[in-house]
C-alpha cells in the first residue's frame, strides 16, 4: 500500500470516526430523553416485577382508586360464589362527560384462575393511564374522548385457591363452586394432594420394567419415550395425588370443575358437547354478574379478556358453523387490529379461535361479538418464545434444562424423589412446578404488561370518532332547500359492526334533521349521486342500519322547506360513538372542517 492511499484511509477512519462519535452522542442523548420521558411518577408505588394474590390485588386496586378519586370509581358487580368482590374500576374524565355517553372499552383478566398474570395486565392498565394522565398527550387524549371498564379479576375464587395451596400450571382454573366432576353423588371429594410436601402438585412415574418412558442418561430430571423396540422404565401415573375417595381414580374430582369462559350465552352448548359449561348460560353468578353490567352499557365499543398462556390475540368465532356469521368487513376490521397486535407483541399470533386453536362454545369473547356485536379480542399472555435465546430454532430437551438452570436457577423444577404410593407403591414425584409452562417469570412480568397494554390501547383508540367532514346547502326556490352531509368515522372500527346490522343487535344509527319541516331523506353513494331513495316515516330521523363504517364517511340527503337563513341543526347518534351535532343556517354554500 504506498503512502498517499494509506493517508486516505487515515483520513476516511478518522471521518467515520468523528461520525460515530456524533452518532453515538445523539442516540445517548435521544435514549437519555426517553428514558426521562418514561419516568412518570405514580402516586402509587406497585412492583411490576412480582405477583398478586386476590387480597393484595385487591389493595392495589382500592389504593389506585383512592390516589385518582377524579378519574377512578370503584363497585362491586356482585360476590363471587365464595362471597369474594368483584370488582369494577370504572375510569373516566367527567370533565370530558360521563363514561355512559362516550365510546368505552370493557378489559378483564384472570377469569380462570390459574392464569395470574392477566390480573397484573389489568392492574398495571389501570396504574399507567392513570399517572399518564395530563403527562402523556396520546393516552392523556384517549382518556378524555374514551371511558374504560376495568375487572381485573373475573374469578377471585380460583385465584385465591391458586396462590393459597398447591397446584399445578392448569389447576384452579376453573370457579370454586363445589361440582361432582365424577358422578358419584360426592362433591369435590377426590383432588390433587401434595405427597412431597413441596407446596407444588407435580408428576408421578411409577417404576415399570415395560413402561413407555426412562430417565435421561444425561440429565436425569427429564423423562423421555423411548424409541420404538427399546425397553423403558416408567409410566405415567399422573398429576400427583391419591384415591381419596376409593374408586379406583386419583384427582378426578378436585374443587370446582367447571369453566366460566363456556357460560356465555352465544353458542353455548351444555356439558356433553362443551365440557364445564355449566347447567345453563349464566348460571355462574361470577358470570351472570359481569353479564348483567355489560348489558347495561350499550357504549361498549371493545372488548378485551386477558388470559395466560399461548402467545395470541384471538378472535371469534369459536365454531366452524359460525364463520359465516362474520362479515366482510368486521374481518377487515379485526385483520386490522390483529396485525398491529402482532406487531407490537413480538412472538404473538394473531389467530381465530375455532380454525387456529379449537373449538370454544359459550365462550366471552364470543359472545361480545357474536351476542352483542362489540370488537373483542382473547389475549393468551405468555409464550415460551419469549424466553428462549432463539425462538426461530428447536432446542433439545437437554438444552432447554441447561439453559433454564442458567436463567431461572432451578426454580420452576422440583427433582424427582421416590415416593411410597398406597396403590403404586414406589413412584417417582417431580417435575415443573404450578410457575413453570404457563406463567410469565417475574423479571418478564412488566415487559409483558405493557406491550399487551400498548396493544389494547391502540384497540381502544380505535374506537368509533365521528364528525361532520362537510355539509352542502343548495337553493332550489320557492324555500325548498337541498341539505347533503358527510359524515366521517376517523377510527377503525365501526359505529356498528356488520354482524350487528345482520342480526339486528342494538340500536341502529340515528341522523336527524330539527328547526325546518323534512319533505324527504336518503342516504346516497356520494355527494355527486342525485338519486334518493326516500325513508318512509319521519323523514327527518333518518335511521342508520349500517353505521358509518371505519376509516370511511357515509354521505345523506335531506330536502327541507324553510325560509332563508332558518337555522337548523343536524345530530348523528350512535350506540357506540360519541353523539355530535351542529347547527347551520339555511344559507346556500358548502361548510366543511367542522
Amino acid at each position: 500500500m504506498n503512502r498517499e492511499t494509506n493517508m486516505l484511509n487515515m483520513k476516511k477512519y478518522s471521518s467515520i470516526k468523528k461520525l460515530t462519535v456524533i452518532l453515538l452522542t445523539v442516540l445517548s442523548t435521544h435514549t437519555g430523553i426517553a428514558q426521562a420521558q418514561q419516568q412518570i411518577p405514580s402516586k402509587v408505588d406497585v412492583a411490576w416485577n412480582r405477583f398478586y394474590n386476590f387480597a393484595e390485588s385487591e389493595q392495589i386496586i382500592k389504593d389506585l382508586v383512592a390516589a385518582y378519586p377524579k378519574l377512578l370509581t370503584l363497585e362491586s358487580l356482585g360476590k363471587s360464589e365464595q362471597g369474594r368482590d368483584m370488582w369494577l374500576v370504572t375510569l373516566n374524565n367527567p370533565d370530558t362527560g360521563t363514561d355512559t355517553e362516550k365510546p368505552a372499552m370493557y378489559i378483564d383478566g384472570n377469569v380462570h384462575g390459574n392464569e395470574i398474570q392477566a390480573t397484573e395486565t389489568v392492574l398495571y392498565s389501570i396504574w399507567y393511564l392513570t399517572k399518564s394522565y395530563g403527562k402523556v398527550d396520546q393516552l392523556t387524549q384517549l382518556i378524555d374522548r374514551t371511558a374504560f371498564y376495568f375487572v381485573p379479576s373475573i374469578n377471585p375464587d380460583g385465584r385465591a385457591e391458586w396462590f393459597a395451596n398447591p397446584n399445578t400450571p392448569h389447576s384452579a382454573r376453573t370457579g370454586q363452586r363445589p361440582t361432582d366432576n365424577d358422578y358419584d353423588g360426592q362433591l369435590d371429594e377426590d383432588g390433587p394432594d401434595d405427597l412431597d410436601g413441596d407446596g407444588h402438585i407435580t408428576q408421578m412415574w411409577k417404576f415399570d420394567p415395560n413402561g413407555r418412558f426412562r430417565r435421561n442418561k444425561l440429565d436425569p430430571r427429564i423423562i423421555e419415550r423411548v424409541p420404538d423396540g427399546e425397553q423403558g422404565e416408567l409410566s405415567r401415573v399422573g398429576s400427583e395425588g391419591i384415591d381419596n375417595d376409593g374408586d379406583g381414580r386419583i384427582n378426578e374430582d378436585g374443587p370446582g370443575g367447571y369453566d366460566m369462559n363456556r357460560n356465555w350465552g352465544s353458542d353455548w352448548q351444555p356439558n356433553y358437547i362443551q365440557y364445564g359449561a355449566g347447567e345453563y348460560p349464566f348460571d355462574r353468578p361470577e358470570v351472570k354478574a359481569v353479564a348483567d353490567f355489560i348489558l347495561t352499557r350499550p357504549n361498549i365499543a371493545a372488548g378485551q379478556s386477558y388470559h395466560n398462556t399461548g402467545g395470541m390475540l384471538l378472535r371469534g368465532p369459536g365454531a366452524n358453523y359460525l364463520e359465516n356469521l362474520y362479515p366482510r368487513s368486521d374481518r377487515q376490521m379485526y385483520d386490522k387490529l390483529g396485525k398491529a397486535g402482532e406487531d407490537l407483541l413480538p412472538y404473538y399470533n394473531y389467530w381465530v379461535i375455532h380454525s387456529d386453536l379449537y373449538t370454544v362454545h359459550g365462550g366471552f369473547v364470543n359472545w361480545m361479538a357474536e351476542g352483542l356485536g362489540i370488537a373483542s379480542f382473547t389475549n393468551e399472555l405468555w409464550t415460551n418464545r419469549r424466553i428462549m435465546p432463539d425462538p426461530s430454532r428447536e432446542f433439545t430437551d437437554e438444552e432447554r434444562m441447561h439453559w433454564q438452570d442458567r436463567m431461572l436457577f432451578g426454580q420452576t423444577f422440583t427433582d424427582y424423589t421416590e415416593y411410597e404410593h398406597p396403590t403404586h407403591g414406589k413412584i417417582l414425584i417431580g417435575g415443573g412446578t404450578k410457575f413453570s409452562s404457563r406463567v410469565t417469570p417475574p423479571f418478564m412480568l412488566e415487559e409483558g404488561c405493557h406491550r399487551n397494554f400498548a396493544f389494547t390501547m391502540f384497540h381502544a383508540a380505535s374506537m368509533p370518532e365521528l364528525e361532520f367532514k362537510w355539509v352542502g346547502v343548495e337553493d332550489l326556490g320557492n324555500n325548498l332547500w337541498e341539505v347533503t352531509v358527510e359524515i366521517e368515522n376517523t377510527q377503525i372500527i365501526p359505529t356498528r359492526l356488520a354482524i350487528a346490522a345482520k342480526k339486528g343487535i342494538g340500536l341502529p344509527d340515528l341522523l336527524t334533521l330539527t328547526g325546518a319541516d323534512v319533505i324527504l331523506s336518503s342516504q346516497l353513494e356520494d355527494r355527486s349521486d342525485r338519486t334518493m331513495t326516500p325513508m318512509q316515516d319521519r323523514p327527518n330521523r333518518f335511521l342508520v342500519d349500517d353505521g358509518i363504517p371505519g376509516e370511511s364517511f357515509s354521505t345523506f340527503r335531506f330536502l327541507v322547506l324553510g325560509n332563508a337563513g332558518k337555522m337548523i341543526s343536524l345530530s348523528y347518534t350512535a350506540e357506540k360513538a360519541r353523539d355530535i351535532e351542529i347547527r347551520i343556517p339555511l344559507r346556500a354554500g358548502e361548510r366543511e372542517s367542522f
